[in-house]
């Protein structure tokens, strides 16, 4: 079955480049009016020249990703075709696998080497939203997971238009300038205040709130985090970087996974450097998220246990 003309011709994205960059613009008036937004010259930089080598990468590989979409299309178990409500099912769905494909980028070690680049800056501004990884290809997330629905029966076209829209719908919730949205909305949706606690570096807000459209499924699987008035954001990673220089941002982890397995002492050691959790070591010298959040929750319980004055000290 071929996807209808439009489908097939039109990206939504370029569609939103140039809003995108009004809405940058726009924000940093903000910042300098109320100071409610932080900038920084050169790391807004570097997110922009990360987001110029990540569509230049999505054009190289662009040619790839279709030939095997339309290989696993052909073996589809079912024609879903584009009814209306396929579309709507196709949105919902694409944003479910978005859910896991993105909670595996957070503990999988192979995989967080490419999304980490999303997260290496130490701000928050509409800038971030567009700091994205150059090498995506090589976590080869795309065979599997990127191809789920099509093998269910979701043309490529469709399901690569609204992955768009997906996109689209997370630029705006990188921002400090909103502080909370509708009740009803941050029930449902993803927020600017719920994508903040994403990208926090707090122990209490490490790896929560995976979503990219609906923020349900980190209710419904037991990852979801409020942002809290007394737990301020911080942003980052564990271990900041330092640097501004995009191939140091795009090449670090990978580097330090070569690096691990290079110098580890068995083959068990070298597969969970590559796969288990970042911050996993054989030695413990070194923390994953969970382990960092049971440190903060033990200092947390053993202050409420001491007595007000030794608890002050």
């Amino acid at each position: 079955m071929d996807a209808p003309d439009f489908v097939e011709n039109f990206d939504p994205i370029w569609i939103a480049i140039p809003l995108f960059v009004i809405a940058v613009f726009a924000e940093m008036l903000f910042a300098r009016a109320t100071g409610r937004v932080r900038f920084e010259a050169r790391d807004s930089a570097a997110s922009l020249v990360m987001g110029l080598g990540n569509t230049v990468s999505a054009v190289l590989f662009g040619t790839v990703l279709a030939i095997w979409s339309m290989f696993v299309y052909e073996h589809r178990l079912f024609d879903i075709g584009f009814a209306w409500w396929a579309w709507i099912l196709a949105f919902v769905l694409d944003d479910f696998v978005y859910y896991w494909s993105h909670r595996f980028a957070h503990t999988v070690r192979w995989f967080w080497a490419d999304h980490v680049v999303h997260h290496s800056s130490q701000h928050y501004n509409l800038t971030t939203a567009l700091r994205q990884p150059w090498l995506n290809p090589l976590t080869l997330k795309f065979l599997w997971l990127g191809s789920a629905l099509i093998l269910l029966g979701f043309h490529p076209a469709m399901i690569a238009f609204v992955g768009s829209l997906n996109l689209i719908y997370q630029f705006w919730i990188h921002t400090e300038a909103i502080k909370k949205c509708p009740a009803w909305f941050e029930a449902v949706m993803n927020t600017p205040s719920h994508h903040r606690v994403h990208h926090a570096t707090n122990p209490v807000y490490l790896d929560r709130n995976y979503a990219g459209v609906f923020i349900i499924w980190d209710k419904m699987f037991g990852t979801f985090q409020p942002e809290l008035e007394n737990e301020t954001c911080r942003y980052g990673i564990v271990k900041n970087l330092g640097t501004y220089n995009p191939l140091k941002i795009s090449l670090h982890e990978w580097w330090g996974i070569i690096d691990d397995m290079r110098h580890a002492r068995s083959l068990r050691d070298a597969a969970l450097y590559l796969l288990a959790p970042p911050g996993w070591s054989p030695d413990g010298s070194r923390a994953t998220s969970k382990q960092l959040l049971a440190k903060w929750q033990a200092r947390q319980t053993s202050q409420a246990d001491q007595p007000p004055a030794e608890a002050a000290e």
